[in-house]
């Protein structure tokens, strides 16, 4: 059967939404308390409600909103054993990216991103959300630098999470400060080229994070 070429349009609308919808979440313009409608999105993108809609099923399948009604949603929560599994597969997958690099042990890698740490943690301003994308964007970087695609998509699929930035946000009554720092001594635990170390720093850097995240909720 022959098939007719398709257009690929740069990036689709219901992309676009989830883009515009997945900020909104990490700025706080959307809350746990908020109810997101499809028809009234439809109205403010000035678009059709197919694009919406696409969006926010995807949002639902991949656990970041839950449905509420026809057409509605919210911002899905999650109780303390899901919390509690979404740190554990970040020990698997960081963990595992630790160790890949400490194997390889590439002296550019590891001093970009060094940079990447240094540049990220100079905070312009000291916000929840300041130092969420300071956190995602470093630990982003370590996995990234592994060149693993599938190790990526993991990543992005619990760290891209609206969950992530609402679970963070709790961590606001603490000091965030905590939340940084240490992240030098992750490529100080990968230059030793020994993996074992590296993937031990890594998950104990994470545990440290969850251990933050259940004090906060004390």
């Amino acid at each position: 059967m022959a098939y007719k070429s398709l257009s690929q349009p740069r990036q689709r609308l219901a992309d676009q939404v989830y883009a515009q919808i997945m900020r909104a979440i990490r700025e706080g313009s959307i809350t746990a308390d908020d109810r997101i409608v499809q028809e009234k999105l439809a109205e403010e993108f000035e678009i059709s409600r197919t694009p919406v809609r696409e969006a926010l099923f995807r949002m639902e399948q991949e656990g970041i909103l839950t449905i509420t009604g026809r057409g509605s949603f919210k911002i899905r929560q999650l109780d303390t054993d899901e919390i509690s599994e979404i740190y554990g597969a970040r020990c698997a997958v960081e963990g595992y990216a630790a160790r890949i690099l400490a194997d390889s042990n590439n002296a550019v890698i590891n001093d970009m991103l060094r940079e990447v740490i240094a540049k990220a943690e100079d905070l312009k301003v000291e916000t929840v959300q300041a130092y969420f994308r300071a956190n995602q964007t470093i630990h982003r970087a370590i996995v990234e630098a592994t060149g693993n695609r599938f190790l990526l998509e993991f990543f992005d699929n619990l760290w891209n999470r609206g969950s992530s930035f609402t679970l963070f946000a709790t961590i606001e009554s603490v000091d965030l400060a905590k939340s940084l720092g240490d992240h030098m001594a992750l490529i100080d635990a990968i230059e030793t080229g020994n993996g074992s170390i590296a993937a031990e720093k890594m998950i104990a850097h994470v545990k440290d994070g969850c251990n933050l995240q259940f004090g906060a909720g004390q």
